[in-house]
């Protein structure tokens, strides 16, 4: 029987389900072959363990490695492959999102013999069974030194699609180390093409192959759904929140008119999903409040309009986003936005107009993070092309929360430093919420120093603002504080036990 062995690095970032290994293992596993996983993150036990990665391989005697394989983990994907190669002869492929978007610098890795493009299923299993990728769509490798990409297949069929593969996962131990969060994924695409995103440049890979989907959002069907749900909470326990990262989970309203009927049937556990600002209306609201949502997250990456029309072609105005997240709250719907600092072209007015939409619109949470210029989107080339990216930081950065490679400017680079730490302290300061100009103060003090300044007094300055948060936490009124992680500002009326249906 044919055997290989999944390596999957996400290391120093959060702990995340891979659906791609998942759905890939399922597929292979029905055409006979066998499957095995290094799930390494040091928050489940497994860090970077050469000595442990080494012997694992040993025991396990794989036909073939298969990486996936982030931009932030590549480094560390890269010097995995290379210690593999030091002691075993076993091909090495590189697939996932990183491939996919830089194909022929990633064949040029001497580490790497071949990779996958777009979506695995079909191709690495071919490729297990004839043991070479030529001739194998999806697939790349080198010939006579040169790097080689194979035209891409159609979009893979979800509904022929098997069952994901859980057992791969230790997943009851990554359930417990996320306090009971488990992720789900009912479709795959998104009919936006913002800058930032990778789907605008899968989109038009997939069309340079001759292949125009009628529809850019594939979903599995409700039944497929809730049947992963039952499963899931039969197999497993500690289960107190699903999550589905579908990239827009309300685009479709049939479908989730459908859902919004059956979830509740079968569970009392609420859910989180993602939304779109620009179509979120009161249907949507109460399809979601009626299944048993708990949290809707709006991406709304800028507060300013110039930035999300100009560089991220994010097509949604302030007064868009104001009515969706009042919509969201008429139904009792705890809100999440998500915005990026240092972005391209952005000045600090730019990011004051962040902080000012975040102050008026008053989410539930608000998580916050550091733009990272993905190869092969738009806004790395624009960040590129503008010489805005400092390329050697770009390369160490394996995340995007504690550090950024962009070069806007001493005043621009200084500022988004201070609001990676102090987002919430300028958030409460523009929202006023002491009443007394306390929280305002401080974010006056924080804009005005300089870096030796700040850097010097950063620390007391997280005393002061965590003095204010306790004083606040006596009073019935609303403010946001850092909680569960250092980019995530929750308002103070969110009770953990909100966690229960």
């Amino acid at each position: 029987m044919k055997r290989i062995l999944f390596i999957y690095p996400n290391l120093n970032t959060q702990i995340g389900f891979n659906y791609g290994i998942s759905f890939i293992s399922s597929y292979l596993k029905g055409k006979g072959i066998e499957t095995h996983l290094l799930n390494i993150n040091e928050k489940l036990g497994y860090g970077l363990d050469y000595e442990r990665i080494e012997k694992d391989v040993a025991r396990l005697r794989p036909d073939v490695i298969g990486f996936s394989v982030l931009t932030n983990q590549y480094k560390y994907a890269s010097q995995i492959a290379k210690r593999i190669k030091d002691k075993f002869d076993i091909p090495i492929i590189f697939g996932g999102i990183h491939p996919t978007m830089d194909p022929e610098d990633t064949l040029n890795n001497p580490f790497v013999d071949y990779i996958c493009v777009g979506e695995g299923e079909e191709a690495l299993a071919e490729f297990m069974v004839k043991g070479d990728a030529k001739g194998i769509k999806n697939m790349g490798y080198r010939e006579n030194g040169l790097p080689v990409v194979e035209p891409l297949r159609p979009y893979v069929d979800l509904n022929k699609l098997p069952f994901k593969d859980y057992e791969i996962f230790d997943f009851q131990q990554m359930i417990n180390a996320k306090d009971g969060w488990v992720g789900l994924l009912a479709s795959r695409g998104c009919p936006f093409r913002c800058t930032y995103c990778l789907n605008h440049k899968i989109i038009e890979l997939y069309k340079k192959n001759g292949h125009l989907p009628r529809y850019y959002i594939r979903r599995h069907s409700v039944e497929e759904v809730i049947g992963e749900i039952e499963y899931l909470q039969k197999r497993y326990t500690g289960i107190k929140m699903f999550i589905f990262d579908d990239d827009i989970f309300t685009f479709d309203k049939e479908w989730l008119r459908e859902f919004s009927k059956s979830y509740k049937t079968v569970t009392n556990v609420g859910f989180v999903c993602n939304a779109h600002a620009k179509i979120f209306d009161e249907e949507t609201a109460s399809l979601l409040k009626e299944a048993g949502c708990k949290i809707v997250k709006f991406g709304l990456e800028s507060g300013s309009e110039r930035i999300r029309r100009d560089v991220l072609k994010r097509y949604m105005s302030n007064k868009d986003i104001e009515k969706a997240f009042s919509i969201a709250d008429k139904y009792g719907l705890h809100t999440s936005a998500f915005v990026m600092i240092g972005l391209p072209h952005e000045k600090t007015l730019d990011l004051l107009e962040t902080v000012k939409l975040i102050s008026k619109i008053k989410p539930g949470r608000m998580r916050w993070s550091l733009f990272f210029p993905f190869v092969g989107t738009e806004a790395y080339r624009l960040a590129r092309d503008n010489n805005m990216i400092n390329f050697e930081k770009m390369i160490e950065l394996d995340n995007f929360t504690d550090g950024t490679c962009m070069r806007l400017g001493e005043e621009v680079d200084l500022f988004v430093e201070k609001l990676k730490t102090f987002f919430c302290v300028f958030v409460n300061a523009y929202a006023n919420s002491d009443g007394q100009g306390k929280y305002m103060a401080l974010a006056r003090e924080i804009m005005e120093m300089d870096r030796d300044t700040y850097e010097r007094r950063k620390d007391e300055l997280k005393r002061i603002a965590s003095n204010l948060d306790c004083e606040m936490e006596k009073t019935n009124k609303l403010f946001y504080t850092v909680k569960y992680n250092p980019f995530m500002g929750v308002r103070s009326d969110w009770k953990d036990d909100s966690l229960s249906a």
